[in-house]
């Protein structure tokens, strides 16, 4: 028999699915730190030749897959790899096998496994939820090469390894470090550097870290202190967003919209309106 739909939300149903999006993000992590060959080969490309996936992208999805059918049979599941499978719960798990693919391809430390938990409806047609109006509940960001684990529940705010995070205000704008990535094909290449190059002499200074999760993960922490990109998917975005909401801080869009794949923005409160207008003035959501 399905599960009902609706699931109540409850604080124990939400501890419960960060305890799972934990399990399975430590799980993957495992998998693709101590399996990962001496030398990584591309398993194929997508948008553009940059736009690289291993054989381990591959094998993480299908262990976070699999457990998922175990764990929780009835929710369904949005995979940067594999798509979408409908659930019968109400709950769907946005998972990103391996942020940060390129970093792990080099042998780079900054990737991570991204396992988020969100409630909202799935289309008349049985396409995934939109992340424009479904609600993230829980999530978990594991870095596998250092061990750190970023944890959030829905109103039971964020944690670092078991440290509790609650976000500072940040200097002024022209005090900020500023994380932020770049898209794979050449126009938005373009696009993005003309907007960098008007942007760094206003800024402390630019990081491009190559993991979106561990980058807005960082602005919890504290290690950056806003973070702009276009391009994100919802796999890159969910489980971090949370963390950053429920350590304090704002994760939002340009024009009013939401974040996501147009633009992300994302700091404390008063930081991000300055930051947004300035993004806005320089078209960066814009090929052009």
């Amino acid at each position: 028999m399905d599960a009902p739909r609706d699931l109540p939300l409850t604080t124990d149903v939400v501890a419960e699915l960060v305890e799972v999006a934990e399990r399975l993000a430590r799980e993957a992590g495992r998998l693709i730190h101590e399996g990962r060959p001496e030398r990584v080969a591309v398993a194929a490309t997508k948008s553009s030749p940059e736009d690289v996936v291993t054989a381990m992208d591959l094998a993480s999805e299908d262990l976070l897959r699999r457990r998922l059918a175990e764990l929780r049979p009835h929710d369904g599941i949005l995979g940067e790899e594999q798509g979408y499978v409908l659930g019968t719960s109400g709950v769907t798990w946005v998972v990103d096998p391996i942020d940060g693919t390129v970093n792990y391809l080099y042998g780079l430390p900054a990737y991570a496994v991204s396992v988020a938990a969100v409630v909202g409806p799935a289309g008349d047609d049985g396409r995934a939820p939109n992340p424009a109006t479904w609600t993230v509940v829980a999530a978990c960001v594991h870095a596998p090469t250092d061990g750190r684990t970023f944890r959030a529940g829905l109103g039971q705010g964020a944690t670092l390894d078991g440290r509790v995070l609650r976000a500072e205000d940040p200097p002024a704008l022209a005090g900020c470090l500023v994380g932020t990535g770049f898209g794979y094909l050449a126009t938005r290449r373009r696009a993005q550097a003309r907007v960098l190059a008007e942007l760094l002499p206003r800024v402390r200074d630019i990081r491009r870290i190559g993991s979106a999760a561990l980058d807005i993960c960082n602005l919890a922490a504290g290690h950056l202190d806003l973070y702009y990109e276009r391009g994100l998917a919802p796999w890159d975005l969910a489980a971090a967003s949370l963390v950053a909401q429920e350590a304090g801080l704002q994760v939002t869009g340009l024009r009013g919209r939401p974040a996501g794949t147009e633009m992300t923005v994302a700091g404390a409160a008063g930081r991000v309106t300055e930051l947004r207008t300035l993004l806005e003035s320089l078209d960066a959501d814009s090929d052009g």
